[in-house]
């Protein structure tokens, strides 16, 4: 195959795929997150209707994580069995369900079980979705991750799972502003409040896509009619070549392969420590920003702030992922990522409530985590592949995601034990990113040595 197509050739398919694939998974990547997400507005609000300390916001928030972790591998293995157009369709129609359900949190009544597990109603209300929105969207992400592995080898992966990641920055830039108005100017309108409209609107969208992507999405290049034969054929051979390359890396196809695998563990620690200081921030950034002077019913000015830290995670993900692909370089990257963030948590203790430094901060800690994730992911798909990969993938995505529970809930624990304060636990997390960082660069090589990519 090699030796039988033209470089020029080449470019033009990989454009072909890019572009029929790339901004569709966009799309649902941007509803994905939206959902998961928009919580951090609604609580602004939510939280007084509903009598939410900040302890119980943060549990809630992180307890999504707790279901992520129990169906994530499951999840990944069943894609990989019954195809990426089917399953990636059902993760987006239950979550999109489950995410506007959250309008009835405060009129659901479970009587004997809430008080069996210590809570009002509208307490075990919000543990009990926020856990089934995690089982519900467990293997979107690892899935998506293994299915762009279907079509693209490794010299362009990191290029193309940069793209894709730069919804979760845009889904927040655009995100934010819209939330905060339709939690401002929505408000009792048909007698709901805002954060009832805010997950009911948010939700709808994700329930339509999902049935767009049995429409739309190929279970892989084989099933894709928008490629000629010729094409086809170059896509598989390529993926083929990629995956006879991993057997030099002491590459594992297998499921047991992968958890007998330190390499996964290791990268599954790492990316515990990165989703314990994204989403501790992420859960608490309309919070942050709120309490740097916001009136407290100004929830578009404080979506419309939030725009500047995502649109700095947006500009470090593209940048870094193509810098990444051009020096064939994955580990200091990622870890470079890491100890930017552990910058921007240290400047949040040490500086809380200082307007422009704090602003600062958060920009700095969501432009680490952009450089850090769009590099991450190109470690362990350099040494899975088959069965393995698919494991392997959810594996280190379910686990590595606890942290999503572990930093959200730890600031709203501190917060309510020292009356709304953060130091203690931004000085915490800064600790977790060093860890993170040590890790990846304490670990053995996972990729190939290759020649720069030349297109």
């Amino acid at each position: 195959m090699s030796s039988t197509v033209s470089p020029e050739f080449e470019k033009a398919t990989y454009f072909k795929v890019a572009y029929r694939l790339i901004p569709f998974l966009f799309l649902c990547y941007i509803v994905a997150f939206l959902d998961r997400v928009n919580v951090g507005f609604a609580k602004l609000q939510m939280a007084g209707d509903l009598g939410y300390s900040d302890a119980v916001y943060g549990f809630g928030a992180g307890i999504f994580f707790i279901g992520y972790f129990l169906f994530e591998v499951p999840s990944n293995v069943i894609l990989e069995r019954v195809g990426a157009r089917m399953w990636i369709a059902r993760i987006m129609i239950t979550w999109g369900l489950i995410s506007s359900a959250f309008l009835f949190a405060g009129q659901i009544h479970w009587g004997a079980i809430a008080t069996a597990f210590g809570c009002t109603d509208a307490q075990f209300s919000f543990y009990f979705l926020r856990f089934w929105l995690g089982v519900a969207e467990a293997g979107f992400f690892p899935g998506i991750i293994l299915y762009l592995t279907y079509w693209f080898p490794g010299p362009r992966r990191a290029a193309m799972v940069a793209l894709f990641m730069t919804a979760i920055g845009v889904s927040n830039v655009i995100g934010s502003p819209v939330s905060g108005a339709i939690m401002q100017f929505m408000d009792g309108a048909s007698g709901l409040r805002g954060w009832q409209w805010l997950f009911l609107l948010e939700g709808i969208p994700s329930v339509i896509i999902g049935f767009l992507v049995l429409v739309l999405l190929p279970n892989g290049p084989k099933s894709a009619k928008w490629l000629t034969p010729q094409e086809r054929d170059l896509v598989v051979a390529r993926v083929e070549e990629d995956d006879a390359s991993k057997k030099d890396l002491g590459g594992k196809h297998d499921l047991l392969g992968a958890f007998r695998d330190y390499r996964v563990w290791a990268l599954s620690a790492v990316y515990f420590c990165g989703a314990a200081t994204f989403y501790a921030v992420g859960f608490w950034m309309p919070t942050i920003i709120q309490e740097l002077g916001i009136d407290k019913t100004d929830y578009l000015k404080v979506g419309l702030l939030s725009m500047i830290p995502w649109t700095g995670s947006i500009i470090a993900m593209v940048y870094w992922g193509r810098h990444s692909d051009r020096t064939k370089e994955r580990r200091w990257h990622s870890a470079s990522g890491f100890l930017v963030k552990m910058v921007g948590l240290l400047i949040l203790a040490i500086v809380p409530h200082w307007p422009i430094m704090s602003m600062f901060a958060l920009t700095l800690i969501t432009i680490g985590w952009g450089a850090y994730v769009v590099t991450f992911w190109s470690l362990p798909t350099a040494f899975l592949r088959g069965t393995a990969a698919a494991a392997g993938i959810a594996l280190i995505n379910s686990v590595g995601n606890l942290g999503g529970y572990f930093g959200p809930d730890m600031i709203g624990r501190i917060r309510t034990a020292t009356g709304g304060a953060t130091e203690a636990a931004f000085y915490t997390l800064a600790a977790v990113a060093l860890l993170g960082a040590l890790i990846i660069l304490f670990l053995p090589r996972t990729e190939s040595k290759a020649a720069p990519l030349k297109d």
